[in-house]
């Protein structure tokens, strides 16, 4: 694609802003909604850690090829990062990706608690529940460590990386790629929900932090940093062993073809 037939930066930020939106509206709304319907005593309805990682999935899916083609679809701090690490995206461009991205998770957040209001005690239980925010130690859901959140936000962020570059590189099938991203962010959920509520993304992280209340917002330092700590190493080493072969027509000549081959996450 010629840089002259390249959507615009507004068009760009207003497609993250929207797929982050549709993220944590459909993740986070999952967990919060429908989880463990009618309630977690009686859970007869509910779809559980599976049905919340597949939400998650799907919603990558439908925002890889809906707005992809548009924005790259990142729609994830650490994925805007890591494809920059990797050379697949400009870091000028970084920032007002960030920016949307973590206004789109914001306002996610803050429809689904509209949402929840509707229903007698629902705001409150799901805010004293921590809002389907992540943390370690005591709020880790099977209780596991600042270690051991450290670790599997940092691995599984670079395997999404991995995937997400592999997926959209050059020599890879364009028609199969969101599908490629969505299934493996299904499968980090259904690994790493026990451990941290699974974050693997900033925005998502902060924005149901901010309605999980101070516990939540005292730990969710872990979920920015590790998520891009992993996928920036992801970035640099894909960039180094992989990038000649997988993306040896892409020159830095130009960026927009560039930009818009990276249809990616979460």
């Amino acid at each position: 694609m010629s840089s002259s037939s390249a959507p615009g930066t507004v068009t760009r930020l207003a497609a993250e802003f929207l797929g982050t939106f549709v993220l944590v509206l459909g993740g986070v709304g999952t967990a919060l909604l429908a989880a463990a319907f009618p309630d977690p005593e009686a859970n007869t309805l509910g779809v559980g850690f599976l049905g919340v990682a597949l939400a998650f999935g799907l919603t990558v899916v439908a925002g890889a090829y809906a707005l992809g083609p548009i924005s790259g679809g990142h729609f994830n701090p650490a994925v805007t990062l890591g494809v920059a690490a990797a050379g697949r995206f400009a870091w000028k461009d970084a920032p007002g990706y960030i920016v949307a991205q973590l206004l789109g998770g914001m306002v996610a957040a803050g429809t689904l608690a509209t949402i929840l209001s509707g229903a007698d005690g629902a705001l409150a239980a799901a805010r004293e529940g921590g809002f389907a925010s992540n943390g370690y130690g005591e709020l880790s859901p099977g209780g596991f460590g600042i270690g051991s959140a450290m670790l599997t936000e940092a691995v599984l962020t670079a395997v999404f990386l991995f995937v997400i570059l592999g997926a959209t590189a050059r020599i890879a099938s364009p028609a199969t790629g969101g599908l490629a991203i969505g299934l493996t962010l299904t499968l980090i959920h259904l690994v790493s929900i026990p451990v941290t509520n699974t974050s693997v993304n900033p925005a998502r992280s902060l924005a149901t932090a901010v309605y999980g209340g101070s516990d939540w917002l005292a730990q969710v330092w872990l979920f920015l940093v590790f998520p891009v700590l992993g996928a920036v190493v992801a970035g640099l080493l894909y960039r180094l062993l992989f990038a000649p072969t997988a993306d040896r027509d892409v020159t830095a000549a130009d960026p927009a073809a560039v930009r818009v081959d990276t249809r990616a996450a979460n």
